[in-house]
């Protein structure tokens, strides 16, 4: 793992390794060399397996971090490829000649965060979000209680409750009403009254 960091480092300009664990490590490499860089891990690093491609929203610094997740096959280890875009125009060069499955992954996240991989066969095509006109729902200003609030109209006899509460009261009632009333007796100042007297 040392020796194909150290060439990341040298040949395409990575940056200093992060390690999560042992046997997963991750670099961040200039965006205008993340397709030669995932291409040489491919072909001669040994990371033949695309386990998946990921985004993080890093809406402080302006910048959406696309993550390639690689995998040696052989010697059970893990280097994330980590690129910097910017959020106000996100376009990234397409991986799909590299492994079929990328143009999956690219269609995704065109949908979801809005990023563009120019050339990639049907990235413009819904996959999930047919007839969506909203901005992508990913993207972290993105408003979900807003959206379901103006989408899904309420209706009439629906609550919410808290989950530890509600599973408490279903699987344990008898010692839920215990509690009740030890909580409802120490509110109602019964522990107060016998001090004072």
């Amino acid at each position: 793992m040392e020796e194909i960091l150290n060439i990341l480092s040298d040949r395409f300009e990575a940056s200093e390794p992060r390690t999560s664990r042992a046997d997963l490590v991750f670099v961040t490499v200039p965006a205008g060399r993340a397709v030669e860089t995932v291409t040489w891990m491919r072909d001669h690093g040994e990371f033949t397996h695309l386990v998946m491609i990921s985004c993080v929203d890093r809406i402080e610094d302006g910048v959406f971090e696309l993550v390639y997740l690689l995998n040696d096959p052989v010697a059970f280890a893990d280097i994330g490829i980590c690129v910097e875009i910017a959020r106000d125009e996100p376009v990234m060069e397409s991986m799909h000649h590299l492994w079929a499955g990328v143009r999956v992954w690219q269609r995704e996240l065109r949908e979801m965060f809005g990023i563009d991989f120019p050339g990639s066969p049907g990235v413009d095509e819904p996959m999930i979000l047919e007839g969506w006109d909203d901005i992508p729902p990913m993207r972290r200003e993105f408003d979900t209680l807003e959206y379901a609030q103006r989408t899904y109209y309420p209706r009439e006899g629906r609550s919410t409750s808290d989950p530890a509460t509600e599973m408490e009261e279903r699987s344990y009632p008898l010692e839920a009403d215990v509690k009740r009333g030890i909580r409802d007796l120490t509110r109602s100042g019964y522990g107060k009254k016998k001090e004072d007297e």
